[in-house]
């Protein structure tokens, strides 16, 4: 059974809502994107929410200072990268850290071996406007043949209560993330939130 992650998260009614239907993290999107929070914002729905569901903060291309003072006055457990952030970069952040990857081939998923001291490997599509959060997939074909820790994987991009299902049986990714697949018009949908999580954790 996968973990579920729900991000792009703005309203602390809907941050309750998957807390109730049993998520496991939330996420905040600090980077530009119609879903960006500040960390005022954040750091209210944060304290509000009980110490067991992870809560993470997505970025692309900040600076250490950033994300040490997002870590710090949030409550993060961890940063998730969705940028060109460099294994160098990544080395000198003395954080816990989810390195998000933009997948359009194999070389592609090859790249989180440079990142070993990643907690977590995000593969999101490529396809889109923004780092993540587009609401498209990737080949998860791709995946067959390559050898990847599947305990330090998650899944994103373009999940939804229709396939989440499947997408758990052909990935077998530790943690799914969602957040466009749980939408009404660009608004967190609770409905759709929770049949989401039941759906996955079904499985």
């Amino acid at each position: 059974m996968a973990l579920v992650k729900v991000c792009g998260i703005r309203e602390y009614e809907h941050a309750t809502a998957a807390v109730e239907a049993g998520v496991d993290a939330i996420g905040f999107v600090f980077a530009e994107s119609k879903r960006k929070v500040s960390l005022k914002h954040a750091q209210n729905i944060s304290k509000k929410l009980p110490e067991h569901v992870k809560k993470i903060g997505v970025f692309v291309n900040a600076s250490l200072e950033e994300l040490t003072v997002s870590y710090e006055s949030v409550g993060l457990d961890f940063v998730q990268l969705h940028g060109s952030e460099s294994p160098l970069f990544c080395e000198k952040l003395n954080l816990p850290f989810i390195k998000a990857f933009r997948i359009k081939s194999d070389d592609d998923i090859d790249r989180v071996h440079e990142y070993k001291n990643a907690s977590y490997y995000l593969l999101d599509s490529a396809t889109g406007p923004y780092q993540g959060g587009n609401g498209t997939q990737f080949n998860w074909g791709l995946l067959d043949e390559k050898e990847i820790d599947h305990n330090k994987l998650i899944l994103a991009g373009g999940l939804n209560p229709d396939n989440i299902q499947n997408a758990i049986e052909i990935v077998q990714p530790s943690m799914v993330d969602v957040s466009s697949g749980v939408e009404t018009n660009g608004v967190k949908d609770i409905d759709k939130i929770k049949r989401f999580i039941d759906l996955a954790k079904q499985f």
